[in-house]
Formats: C-alpha cells, structure tokens, sequence
C-alpha cells in the first residue's frame, strides 16, 4: 500500500519496447535498400545478380546460403513450384468446400447469397 505515492513499484512490464525497436531496424534496412535500388541501374532480374544481403528478398536459410547465382535460381524456381503448387491445392479445397456448402444449403432450403 501507498501513500501520496510514496512506495509505489512499477510493476508494468514493457514487452512491446522490443517489438518497436524491430520495427524500426525493418524500417531502416528496408530504406536502404530502396535507396541502393535508386542508386543502382536495375532489370528485371537484377535480384539473381546480386548476393541476397536481405531477409525480405529470401526467408530460408537454405536460399541465401546458395553459394553462385545458378543454384539461387535453381532454388527461387523450386520455391515459386512449391509455393503454386500449394496455392492450386488450396483453390481446389475452396473449391470444394464451396460446394459443399451449396449442398448444405439446398438441404436445408436456404437461400444462398450467390457468391
């Protein structure tokens, strides 16, 4: 107990300092690198080019440990395969539940929405 604010403790913790502090080391790579983008003569695929010194350009580890740009490329083409591939499977179960749906609904009589 306290008086007049006298032996008050501070029992706040502060658990989104770290949190801002991360934002903000984003924030400054992410404006460097768009300033070396502006200051560098880009093409299109330029990114193949360069070694991946970012986290936003590659977020495996396996990508940036590629030692020459052919392996990059060779793992940039197995990762946009898998990623499609799993973006297709998650279409189709739409796709179905979708339907499913619609079937639930002509049981029960309910008038659908028509998406």
């Amino acid at each position: 107990m306290s008086f007049l604010g006298f032996g008050k403790k501070k029992k706040v913790v502060d658990w989104a300092s770290d949190y801002h502090e991360q934002e903000a080391e984003k924030a400054a790579a992410m404006k460097q690198i768009k300033e070396q983008q502006n200051t560098s003569e880009t093409t299109p695929f330029s990114v193949f080019d360069s070694p991946a010194a970012t986290s936003n350009v590659s977020s495996s580890d396996d990508f940036e440990s590629a030692a020459t740009p052919e392996e990059r490329k060779k793992r940039l083409a197995k990762r946009i395969l898998n990623l499609s591939e799993r973006i297709e499977d998650l279409s189709n179960q739409i796709y179905h539940l979708q339907q499913r749906i619609e079937l639930l609904e002509k049981k029960l009589d309910v008038k659908s929405s028509g998406y």
